[in-house]
């Protein structure tokens, strides 16, 4: 079979590429960016006779449909919606089954700080989405969407611990990218760049949809502030967390729930530090005047907190979760844990984040071309696997040193 990898030069599309390579089912890998600088390097770099590079404008449609027409499986491995949504458009019409690793719920695209996204003349924000879904549906197509950490890991881990349930009540999704302990201080905020910032910044301005009471409400990114002991996986660390828009399909898929949120963990002091910028209007996109000329405060910002917090030589980053999910089983109250606490590989040279956004992508592309995904249209992480094939999942997971842990409480 053959894959093909949009954004395969990046830190996620490129390890994707890599794993795929590893798989006997795929003969082929074809990676896709603008850069055929980056291309080469990419190749050489994955060292593997099955790559093959190609270089494409994502704006020249046709193109790019037909070399999708091409191929049994793809992984979409953009930053931001502007380009994603053409690649999403251009997979559907091509008829090819793709997963994406992107922190968005293309059936139901939030209307916040919209990142260039083009709509269709004949659409809007609201009906977008839903139009995706039934040009997948009439053409057969399954789109695995939000397939990573967080989304992904977290999506299928929540809903693994919901069917072990007779009624499920709360679930509350912990995770995060954090510099290790020992190199936080030495940047701003307690903070490494391990994914696109724009849109980390952009999480922790829009407004985010949770379950309260068993109704949707709508609440301000950085809300819900907790401070929690993770004590799992030989660990013991003192962090915090707040609500993000990491898991935007939930409120769709799990509708039965009581209480739902997902929370962005950091290290301790970090909220109160950005909290600070954004009262100041430093995380604003509307533009102000500065001495006759308009400046974006956070463009402005990004441009000088970039530098300061990108990863040192010799520095690694952790990727930690911990979701708990509360219910009814035989009459007792339960709760179920997943944790995980992964760092970087300093043989490989990967990070945390890329690690544990770009193996399950590559994992669930294997189980896609294969078969093993039958659901078709935009589907969520969490609908993907049933419990056969989420311990296969884990399996997999394990052959690429990722742990995921589960703990059972009763009462």
């Amino acid at each position: 079979m053959k894959a093909l990898v949009i954004g395969g030069t990046g830190k996620i599309g490129s390890v994707v590429a890599m794993d795929l390579t590893k798989q006997d089912e795929f003969t082929e890998v074809v990676i896709v960016g603008r850069s055929q600088e980056s291309l080469d390097k990419t190749k050489k770099w994955i060292a593997s006779d099955k790559i093959t590079e190609h270089s494409l404008d994502l704006s020249e449609k046709e193109k790019v449909v037909d070399l999708m027409r091409n191929f049994d499986v793809g992984v979409i491995t953009l930053p931001d919606r502007k380009t994603d949504y053409k690649a999403v458009e251009a997979a559907i019409e091509a008829g090819l089954n793709v997963v994406d690793v992107l922190e968005e719920y293309h059936r139901g695209p939030d209307e916040y700080e919209i990142e260039g996204l083009e709509l269709p003349e004949d659409k809007s924000i609201a009906d977008y989405g839903e139009w995706l879904h039934q040009e997948a549906l009439k053409r057969g197509v399954t789109f695995v969407d939000g397939m990573g950490f967080a989304p992904g890991l977290s999506n299928i881990t929540v809903a693994e611990g919901i069917k072990k349930m007779d009624k499920v009540e709360s679930a509350i999704a912990r995770v995060g990218g954090i510099p290790q302990k020992k190199f936080a201080d030495n940047h701003p905020l307690k903070y490494m760049i391990t994914w696109a910032f724009e849109h980390v910044l952009r999480e922790y301005m829009v407004k985010v949809n949770v379950i309260k009471n068993g109704k949707i409400e709508l609440v301000d990114a950085m809300d819900g502030y907790e401070e929690f002991v993770f004590d799992e996986l030989n660990k013991n660390e003192e962090l915090e967390c707040f609500i993000t828009p990491g898991m935007p399909s939930f409120i769709h898929t799990r509708k039965n729930l009581q209480e739902f949120t997902e929370k962005t963990i950091r290290w301790p002091g970090h909220r109160q530090a950005v909290q600070v910028l954004k009262d100041a209007g430093l995380l604003s996109i509307k533009p102000v005047d500065f001495n006759g000329s308009q400046v974006v405060p956070r463009d402005f910002l990004s441009s000088i907190l970039t530098p300061k917090l990108v990863p040192n030589e010799g520095e690694g980053d952790a990727c930690v979760m911990w979701n708990t999910v509360k219910g009814i089983k035989d009459g007792k109250t339960i709760q179920v844990d997943y944790s995980m606490w992964e760092e970087n590989d300093e043989h490989l040279g990967l990070s945390a984040m890329s690690r544990t956004t770009s193996f399950p992508a590559a994992i669930a592309a294997k189980f896609l071309a294969r078969g093993d995904i039958k659901a078709k249209g935009i589907v969520a992480p969490e609908d993907c696997f049933e419990t056969e094939q989420y311990a296969q999942f884990l399996e997999e997971l394990k052959q690429r040193k990722i742990t995921i842990s589960e703990k059972i409480q009763q009462s």
